[in-house]
């Protein structure tokens, strides 16, 4: 049955005045009932996280690093309530659910061991005129209260993202999970209590980003915004921001390019889960596929074939590809944008059709560089497939974007690797890979409007600390 949950604040889980509910996007179940946090909620939260934070960088880097190691231990062993939480709250397919909640555990595992690594660096002071006769180094200090805003694609390891490396610096977080995903949050707020995070270290507060999200950015003693979602509102955080560091991990149209002697089957099959994986509601999910004209033929066909085999339904059955976007409206817009292309002359090799939350895999042909399909992020289960004939030129359309997360390049030719990775303006580059591809401490991030800075254990916790310069004179 249903039941009412509370916020986290100051090491409790408490009520507040409003509430709203948490329902199923595959089959409307109400899953639980959460408090809609106010303003003074929001303000008690940060507050709380303030008092604790000088409990927090004090606190032994190996002490910070133990709780890590065992909130990564607690993750493994609920993993399967976790998983089917956020099967039934996000309507992320079961495989897909499962390896998120393993990658989570990954994620704190870096984290406690990044947490005994931070230090800093000894500058040679005699490199300078006036610098002689000094010694020189820096250290690094936790900046401390951060605002985590996570969205509901990754509800488990994005939240993690932020909250760990926040948690291995000497820093204390608040966090505020999508309104669609707060269940995982609740359930990763109680592990971390449970491995010893002292009181106030970590507070959760719920409600939509238009009023609790915008007190977070905008309240005076937080250090931070850490955030991940959509490029309006990233632009609008940063507008709003003040002083406050900033880290933003926004939008993509991510592509991929398959040449002329590229492995066809390898380059399909991981092109194939890099679009419809989590029902495409993945920043890095593979939107476009430029592929060279001499397989073009023999890769739409694949493709095609591949596509058809993907299995829509219920997220918690196992033998799922495909869940449900996480509402009918966002299923209504891809549908919309899918019509859109379609009256402007693309073509449906497969798909478009929608049942409530549920949008079929769909692969278009025939579009063109002006269409939503192609320009913007779609994030829904739609592929575009284009031909190219000059690798250049594929390499100059890819970088035609305003989007620059990752990219994948299928190649056996080394020139064509090098240039790929020489030309193309993304995060990442992927070769023989598709560019939905992520381990949890490599650097993560975009150029342009994919967003600022790095996720990452250790990237990220050179966000979350300030270095202090130290100049001992003889």
């Amino acid at each position: 049955m249903a039941r009412d949950y509370g916020m986290l604040i100051d090491g409790e889980w408490v009520s507040s005045s409003e509430s709203f509910d948490v329902t199923n996007p595959y089959n409307g179940e109400l899953l639980g009932t959460v408090p809609k946090a106010g303003r003074e909620d929001v303000n008690r939260a940060v507050q709380s996280a303030q008092k604790a934070f000088g409990v927090m960088a004090e606190m032994p880097a190996h002490k910070r690093a133990a709780i890590l190691e065992k909130t990564s231990r607690l993750i493994a062993e609920n993993r399967e309530d976790i998983a089917r939480t956020i099967a039934q709250e996000a309507g992320k397919s079961w495989k897909y659910a499962v390896g998120e909640v393993n990658r989570a555990t990954e994620t704190f595992k870096f984290a406690a061991e990044e947490a005994k690594q931070i230090h800093g660096e000894t500058v040679p002071m005699d490199a300078s005129t006036g610098g002689e006769g000094r010694l020189g180094f820096f250290l690094r200090f936790p900046i401390g209260v951060i605002g985590a805003i996570p969205p509901f694609n990754f509800p488990i390891n994005l939240a993690a993202h932020k909250v760990a490396p926040a948690i291995a610096s000497g820093n204390t977080v608040v966090l505020k999970p999508s309104s669609y995903t707060p269940l995982t949050a609740i359930k990763l707020g109680e592990l971390l209590l449970e491995a010893g995070l002292p009181a106030g270290a970590l507070n959760i507060v719920f409600g939509p980003g238009s009023s609790v999200g915008s007190w977070l950015v905008t309240h005076p003693d937080l250090a931070m915004i850490t955030f991940t979602g959509s490029p309006p509102v990233g632009k609008w955080i940063k507008n709003h921001s003040d002083f406050k560091k900033v880290t933003l991990e926004l939008g993509s149209n991510s592509a991929s390019i398959v040449d002329e002697n590229a492995d066809l089957d390898w380059a399909v099959a991981r092109n194939v889960v890099g679009a419809f994986a989590n029902s495409g509601q993945v920043c890095i999910s593979v939107q476009r596929i430029y592929v060279h004209r001499k397989v073009w033929n023999r890769f739409v066909d694949k493709f095609v074939e591949a596509t058809k085999k993907q299995v829509v339904g219920d997220p918690v059955d196992p033998k799922s590809d495909v869940g449900p976007m996480i509402s009918e409206l966002e299923a209504e817009r891809a549908k919309s944008w899918v019509e859109e292309a379609v009256d402007a002359g693309a073509r449906v090799l497969v798909g478009g059709t929608r049942k409530g939350a549920l949008f079929e895999p769909t692969v278009l042909v025939n579009v063109k560089p002006d269409m939503k399909v192609m320009q913007d992020e779609v994030f829904a289960p739609v592929v575009s497939l284009i031909p190219f004939e000059d690798f250049e030129e594929a390499v100059a359309e890819v970088n035609h974007s305003r989007y620059g997360l990752q990219a994948g390049v299928f190649t056996k030719d080394l020139a064509h690797a090098t240039l790929a990775i020489r030309k193309i303006n993304v995060g990442g580059v992927m070769i023989n890979d598709y560019p939905t591809f992520r381990v949890d401490q490599m650097p993560y991030g975009g150029n342009k409007q994919s967003g600022l800075g790095r996720e990452g254990l250790k990237y990220a916790i050179e966000e979350m600390t300030n270095p202090r310069m130290v100049v001992i004179h003889d």
